[in-house]
């Protein structure tokens, strides 16, 4: 996790420290970070990173664009897996 930046491991933080570990929406992992929901850019940059982190192997999306904390195997260009 060392090597993201440290706006994405926050967002990883903020997934993992939930009790239950369920699916969030973009919109409630900014409200965790402190971010102000009501300007929808600011949202919408929240769900380009975890949208980015999903496609990357740290996130899981669901099918309602909500995420959740786990790592899915990622293939790599050597045929192995990244996790």
């Amino acid at each position: 996790m060392s090597v993201l930046s440290p706006d994405n491991q926050w967002i990883l933080n903020v997934l993992q420290d939930r009790p239950g570990h369920g699916p969030v929406r973009a919109r409630d992992i900014a409200v965790a970070l402190g971010i102000e929901v009501t300007v929808a850019a600011k949202v919408e940059g929240v769900r380009s990173k975890a949208r980015r982190l999903a496609e990357r192997g740290w996130l899981l999306q669901e099918a309602s664009s909500a995420f959740s904390a786990g790592r899915r195997l990622v293939a790599s260009p050597g045929g192995g897996s990244s996790a």
